[in-house]
């Protein structure tokens, strides 16, 4: 494997000023095998932003593979008095695939996220269309403390530490940090207040390519069983968007679904190899899978603006080096 054209795509950006810090690394079913860090430590910690999301998919499909919950069961279970004036019903399904419709506070709300769950209305009837939101993983949340008695990040933590990624945290104590967020309409230490669980986890590349390791065992037939069984990674893998509109910020040409908490790339138009999962983060952080070639890679990066980066390059600079 050979991924130098990848990591000169990254020594370029920062050199460039593109970028203000990057850390690049990929990894196969055998571990890691490339890790580099430029203008940052390989071991930096970084705000994840939306890649939290799939971590607490992966809690919540566990809570599932235990029978605690079904991708069918409605938020009403953990919440009664949400929906209230709603003539619709809200599952698990719809929070994890964008389509449950409840309309988005701003990532930095000043609003408890449980108060902006509950009082924020209604754009479109449940699974009628997808349009991308933060606020539906709060009622993820309140679902898997209800069924496991634990907290989403409590959860979480727990099958991360035990693959080894025990650099995840929500303390940011020692996060790089995002120089350019209020540049990007951010106020970066009152979204950090939040906690929202599909936003503000922090962590180093070495945590998610322990992920990706494990992710591409499960995929091999010889997964260790650390974080989910085969049947439930082939259910968050599920397209469930099927053919309803696509609203900004994904609209249709974007060519992608959402699976359960995840970014299918089925479609995507950039891409050499369209056989990829995961998610991407507001500043900038990649994570994603490639299951039929075999590789996982994670970019850690902390820029809210970022004119003329293209993460497709990268990743066909990865998929191409194997």
């Amino acid at each position: 494997m050979t991924f130098h054209s990848a990591f000169d795509w990254a020594r370029r950006h920062v050199q460039n000023d593109g970028l203000p810090t990057a850390v690049l690394g990929m990894a196969t079913a055998d571990g890691i095998v490339d890790l580099e860090g430029f203008g940052a430590a390989t071991d930096a910690v970084y705000p994840l932003f939306s890649i939290t999301k799939m971590l607490t998919g992966i809690t919540a499909a566990r809570a599932i593979e235990r029978g605690l919950l079904t991708p069918h069961t409605p938020l009403t279970d953990a919440l009664p008095e949400f929906g209230a004036d709603r003539d619709d019903t809200v599952r698990l399904w719809h929070l994890a695939s964008h389509t449950a419709g409840i309309s988005e506070p701003p990532l930095d709300t000043a609003v408890p996220l449980r108060r902006e769950l509950l009082t924020r209305g209604r754009d479109f009837a449940a699974g009628t269309a997808s349009r991308y939101s933060t606020i539906a993983f709060e009622g993820i949340a309140a679902m898997i403390e209800r069924a496991t008695g634990a907290t989403w990040d409590e959860g979480t933590l727990a099958w991360a530490h035990g693959i080894g990624a025990d650099g995840l945290t929500l303390d940011t104590t020692r996060s790089v940090g995002v120089p350019d967020a209020a540049a990007g309409g951010l106020d970066l230490e009152r979204f950090h207040a939040t906690r929202a669980p599909g936003a503000g986890l922090l962590g180093r590349a070495e945590d998610l390519l322990h992920l990706g390791t494990e992710l591409l065992r499960i995929d091999r037939g010889d997964g260790t069983g650390g974080v989910l069984s085969p049947a439930g990674l082939s259910m968050m893998r599920r397209p469930l968007t099927g053919d309803i509109p696509r609203l900004d910020p994904y609209p249709a040409e974007r060519g992608q679904d959402w699976g359960f908490t995840i970014n299918l790339r089925t479609r995507a138009p950039g891409l050499i190899d369209r056989d990829a999962y995961g998610h991407g983060g507001w500043a900038g952080t990649e994570f994603w899978v490639h299951p039929t070639a075999g590789v996982a890679w994670v970019l850690l990066t902390n820029a809210a603006v970022r004119p003329g980066v293209d993460a497709d390059e990268l990743d066909n600079a990865i998929v191409t080096g194997l």
